[in-house]
């Protein structure tokens, strides 16, 4: 990962940020012209074999964040700005930002239900997300997704932009 990219990067998790936080929304235009961005930028710099680095990062930070989204956990937004990011860091550094942005949104998340005095409600909810994937297996829990809950929601723009800093400064 060069300095340009891990900058494009930073650009584009703050911009995302940014939206999330105002709107609670990621919009499409943000995250494919940050991916379209990365992509050139890696042509220019490495040629095809940077074009292969951009699509392996872009595939992992989708694919890595796939199930949350698919089990109601997580936005769309979410998913394809990780997928954005993943294109510019390529994917050994896109791993590491989904470790990174995990942790942070486990932080955030606490720091949410303590502050609207919902912890003892999410932690009722972990253990039932739980008990329902064992008996049923990876699916949807009704009343537990971002549907369908009443929990004080987390605009996870900011975890991923925390993830993001978290790459920039461990790496």
């Amino acid at each position: 990962m060069t300095s340009h990219s891990m900058l494009g990067a930073a650009l584009l998790s703050a911009l995302g940020c940014a939206t999330d936080l105002r709107t609670r929304r990621i919009p499409n235009a943000l995250t494919a012209s940050g991916a379209i961005c990365a992509c050139a930028y890696h042509v220019a710099t490495a040629g095809w074999s940077g074009l292969g680095h951009a699509i392996g990062g872009l595939a992992v930070g989708l694919v890595v964040f796939m199930l949350p989204f698919a089990l109601g956990g997580l936005g769309g937004g979410d998913v394809k700005l990780v997928a954005a990011l993943g294109a510019w860091l390529g994917p050994v550094d896109a791993l590491w930002l989904a470790l990174y942005t995990a942790l942070s949104g486990g932080v955030l998340a606490v720091g949410v239900a303590m502050r609207h005095h919902y912890l003892t409600d999410a932690l009722r909810n972990i253990r039932r997300l739980w008990t329902h994937w064992r008996q049923h297996g990876p699916v949807p829990c009704d009343g537990v997704t971002l549907e369908d809950c009443v929990a004080p929601r987390v605009a996870y723009g900011l975890a991923i932009a925390m993830g993001t800093a978290g790459v920039a400064w461990l790496r």
